[in-house]
């Protein structure tokens, strides 16, 4: 569905398994917890899984030039393998998609079990004031229970990056949404649905759906500094916009494995999790947004591959953060080598794995590269001609290794610092909303670094390192003109933006 524009070559390491190769392991590791995220720590071979098989589905995953960003797997409660691909951390917050939706029909569960809403309350008893004019049969009989499963009666999907842009009521936005079938009988995945549970519990609460879940479900789980966006009106999307790590998302999946319990303490109720985690729908394909698959196994999914995946018949849960084309091509390689890896294990392989991935990463080192031209156009301006996407100017600045890239359109004035010998960490404002599923956070994470391709190409590479996304940024010159070019690794729309031409100020 979605293009992979990725590197040419995909590097993957930089895991920890149990106590095995303690040299390439945090400190944390020979201790039975982790001081960070409170999750006991085992080696592969002592939780019966073969770290040959989980070699075999990285291999895989590199041959298939997908990207992983983090990595997490727990048996029987215990975490036995961990990594994260540089320049992305397993502390590092990441942009979750449409996994979204597991965390937050989960405190949706948690309103119902306080008895502040049913399955079978009609969606539009919660908003008498934001009824459409006319209110058809279909619209009059969708329940709740129709928009955990997804079938809300719509045709159509909606995504979150179509309302993002939209500043006013989302709540009336999906009620003047056609309902084409019978609530209950077809289903269409759509992030619409997933923001109307999240409305319902706020209004039936008084809470944002975040505000709700924090004492509830965030805290006893130790999920601590995640950011969730809000929408119009102070609600929760519910079905995107949650920022969390790695092992948040483990977590996630743990607590279902573990039948809503979490250290004796209940967070959902039994009947919960059972219906949540079963068949809902006719092909047997969702439950209350959590997919299924195959053997049991059923997960929380993301866009571009951020996925839980529980396998209640082995007592294990694997997190991954990944920039993928979706699950189309990521899926077939998790169920080919999972849950097969829960066969056994052998004491060398946790070693033999540590040390075959300790390292690597996700961007190449730099090489330092120069141009003559860096004299000519450093410190100079360059005005845009008109453009589609409103940028002004842009400007560069080289010294002391670094190139700064300045960057004028209608929201400001934005800044990257660009690393020419060695990679740089910074934050941004950079507009990349049209490249970046229509998120546009007010500040981004930014890892940037430069080349020169020749001696008139100068090309940037932006990772936003709580995101999937990857920019790369082309810019050529031509005596007094450029052209300036953008493009990203993955997105679900274009891959570029059209060409920018810009002349060099005379001042």
């Amino acid at each position: 569905m979605m293009n992979a524009n990725g590197m040419s070559r995909r590097r993957f390491g930089a895991l920890s398994f149990g106590g095995a190769a303690c040299a390439a392991l945090p400190s944390w590791a020979a201790g039975s917890l982790a001081p960070v995220d409170g999750l006991a720590r085992a080696r592969p071979e002592q939780q019966g899984v073969d770290a040959q098989a989980v070699i075999a589905f990285l291999d895989d995953v590199a041959a298939n030039e997908l990207e992983l960003h983090d990595f997490m797997l727990a048996r029987g409660g215990k975490v036995v393998a961990q990594g994260a691909w540089w320049p992305y951390r397993t502390d590092r917050l990441h942009m979750l998609h449409s996994a979204t939706k597991s965390f937050a029909v989960s405190g949706a569960a948690i309103a119902i079990d306080e008895g502040r809403f049913g399955l079978d309350d009609k969606v539009i008893s919660f908003f008498p004031g934001e009824l459409p004019a006319n209110v058809s049969d279909n619209l009059a009989a969708m329940r709740v229970r129709d928009l955990l499963s997804m079938e809300s009666g719509h045709e159509f999907e909606i995504s979150g990056s179509a309302w993002r842009p939209i500043k006013t009521s989302w709540v009336a936005e999906f009620l003047k949404v056609p309902v084409v079938h019978r609530p209950g009988t077809t289903f269409v995945y759509s992030s619409a649905v997933s923001f109307m549970i999240s409305a319902i519990v706020s209004k039936t609460t008084g809470q944002s759906l975040r505000d709700y879940m924090e004492p509830r479900f965030f805290t006893p789980l130790g999920i601590g500094g995640i950011e969730w966006e809000s929408g119009p009106g102070g609600i929760t999307p519910g079905g995107n916009g949650l920022n969390a790590r790695i092992a948040d998302l483990l977590k996630l999946g743990l607590l279902y494995n573990q039948g809503g319990m979490w250290r004796g303490k209940r967070i959902l109720s039994p009947q919960w999790v059972k219906a949540a985690t079963a068949p809902q729908v006719a092909s047997g394909e969702y439950g209350y947004q959590w997919w299924i698959g195959p053997g049991g196994a059923y997960y929380a999914l993301g866009l571009f591959g951020q996925l839980s995946i529980v396998f209640p018949q082995h007592d294990a849960v694997l997190a991954l953060f990944s920039a993928a084309d979706f699950s189309a091509r990521l899926l077939p390689l998790v169920w080919k080598h999972f849950p097969s890896a829960f066969d056994g294990g052998r004491a060398a392989d946790g070693a033999a794995l540590a040390g075959r991935l300790a390292g690597a990463r996700v961007l190449p080192p730099l090489r330092g590269s120069n141009s003559p031209l860096v004299a000519r156009i450093n410190g100079r301006t360059f005005r845009a001609e008109p453009n589609s996407d409103g940028i002004e100017s842009l400007r560069f600045d080289f010294a002391g290794g670094r190139c700064r890239f300045t960057l004028n359109d209608a929201r400001g004035t934005h800044r990257v610092e660009v690393g020419l010998r060695d990679w740089v960490e910074a934050r941004t404002t950079m507009t990349g909303n049209k490249l970046h599923h229509q998120y546009q956070p007010e500040s981004m994470a930014v890892v940037a670094g430069g080349t020169w391709r020749d001696p008139s190409t100068f090309e940037m590479t932006w990772q936003f390192v709580e995101t999937v996304f990857r920019d790369t940024v082309r810019c050529r010159f031509d005596g007094d003109a450029m052209t300036f070019k953008r493009s990203v690794n993955i997105n679900s729309a274009s891959t570029a933006l059209p060409a920018v031409r810009a002349v060099m100020t005379k001042d």
